[in-house]
């Protein structure tokens, strides 16, 4: 016996319904097992208060002009080839 098609999406819809109400189930299990995961934080990211995460260092002032001028430089490079090829 074969299936019409309107049978077919019928049976289709039913089963997507019902494994979408076992996916909010499992969904609300994680939740009550791991509240944090409702906020959309990951543990022990910082707080928002500004502070850093532990061993994660920023670049001082040196490390940041010496950047700029690396990328000023490549950036110029880029430039004058692009201008050489045309």
């Amino acid at each position: 016996m074969a299936l019409t098609r309107s049978q077919l999406l019928r049976l289709a819809r039913s089963g997507a319904e019902t494994r979408l109400a076992e996916l909010k189930s499992e969904i609300e299990a994680l939740y009550r097992s791991f509240p944090e995961l409702r906020r959309g934080r990951k543990p022990g990211a910082a707080n928002g208060s500004g502070k850093r995460l532990p061993g994660r260092r920023g670049w001082n002032a040196a490390q940041r002009k010496a950047a700029a001028e690396r990328m000023k430089k490549y950036w110029a490079a880029r430039k004058s080839a692009k201008k050489k090829s045309k």
